[in-house]
């Protein structure tokens, strides 16, 4: 197994969700725990045995205490969590049911990392034997500081050859400060070389669209083959992208598969129909995780894509952002032991 290290950088929040399928505050309690999209990342990477870093700002109080240890826990280095001026950044999360759709309220103005200013992290001292660096499309929508951070470790990374994957996860509730997703994340990714996304982000970070229904209902993949081959036209520095691909039936069903294009070759994993779903938030930071677990331990990109799909697979079954399984348990449902059988 490969132990290069891979260095992550967003914010963490206090995730607040209400008990169970309740609806926010049908009983005066939250649960309270830690979590965000490329900690997430982080936390899967560490959880397979490769040495993940992850890089944030959080306030200098008791909350960011907890926080730290929280993700140290997990074996993630947490040398460049940072103390900074500001608050923790809250999110609250009601999970759906059935018809029932799951909802995402954030409490995030003026954090520790929207505040944060560049020339805050000494990115080459961050960057010291890392050979993969991984960021989102929500750290760029926190603040215009946030965004020129995220545009200073990209080409700090890119300068010291450092290979750099980014999922463009468009958030509308989140661009706020004056600038759209377009005019930020069309820059950013030409310091990317793998993207992650699903058609939504395609569309409404980059503005690339193919004539598809978003919303769900049977999957053309010849659709998406040709949304990546657009992508990947824009944007020659991209060596590969991959997307997600969704099928919503009810908040507790979902149709979950990926597909990859190298440039060389469309490849599209296996397809799972996940029922009884326990928590659906972290999907897809559990599937940029296992991806880069892919790429840098297979030999070939399928075997890649269909670890990443199987990752966060189970990731929805775990309550909770971080996606706590193994390597073994992955590679286990890839060879098609899904039964849920108790092991003796």
């Amino acid at each position: 197994m490969s132990k290069q290290k891979i260095v992550t950088f967003g914010e963490i929040m206090l995730r607040l969700k209400s008990p169970g399928n309740e609806r926010f505050f049908q009983s005066p309690s939250l649960e309270a725990t830690f979590g965000g999209g490329e900690a997430n990342v982080a936390v899967s990477l560490a959880n397979y045995g490769m040495d993940a870093s992850f890089v944030t700002f959080v306030p200098d109080n008791d909350i960011g205490t907890a926080c730290i240890g929280e993700v140290r826990r997990f074996g993630v280095d947490t040398t460049y969590m940072l103390r900074g001026k500001g608050r923790m950044g809250v999110y609250f999360l009601e999970t759906g049911s059935n018809q029932r759709p799951s909802k995402v309220i954030y409490d995030r103005a003026d954090s520790a990392i929207a505040i944060a200013q560049p020339g805050s992290i000494n990115w080459k001292e961050v960057f010291d034997g890392a050979t993969w660096f991984h960021i989102s499309g929500i750290t760029p929508a926190l603040s215009q500081s946030s965004a020129d951070l995220s545009f200073e470790a990209c080409k700090a990374a890119k300068e010291l050859g450092v290979t750099v994957s980014c999922d463009l996860n468009f958030r509308k509730k989140l661009w706020k400060y004056g600038k759209t997703a377009p005019e930020v994340m069309c820059e950013l990714t030409k310091y990317v070389d793998v993207a992650i996304a699903n058609e939504e982000d395609c569309q409404k970070s980059l503005g690339i669209k193919v004539d598809s229904n978003v919303e769900g209902g049977k999957l053309d993949t010849d659709t998406y083959k040709a949304l990546a081959e657009k992508v990947l036209a824009d944007y020659p520095n991209l060596k590969a992208i991959a997307i997600t691909l969704r099928e919503s039936k009810s908040a507790d069903t979902n149709g979950w598969s990926a597909c990859l294009h190298d440039r060389e070759k469309f490849y599209h994993s296996k397809s799972y129909m996940i029922t009884d779903i326990v928590d659906r938030v972290g999907g897809g930071d559990s599937f940029s995780g296992g991806l880069i677990y892919g790429l840098l331990n297979y030999e070939n990109h399928e075997d890649s894509l269909n670890f990443a799909v199987a990752a966060s697979c189970l990731k929805h079954t775990i309550m909770g952002d971080f996606n706590r399984v193994s390597v073994s348990e992955v590679e286990a449902l890839m060879g098609g032991d899904g039964s849920g059988r108790v092991q003796r």
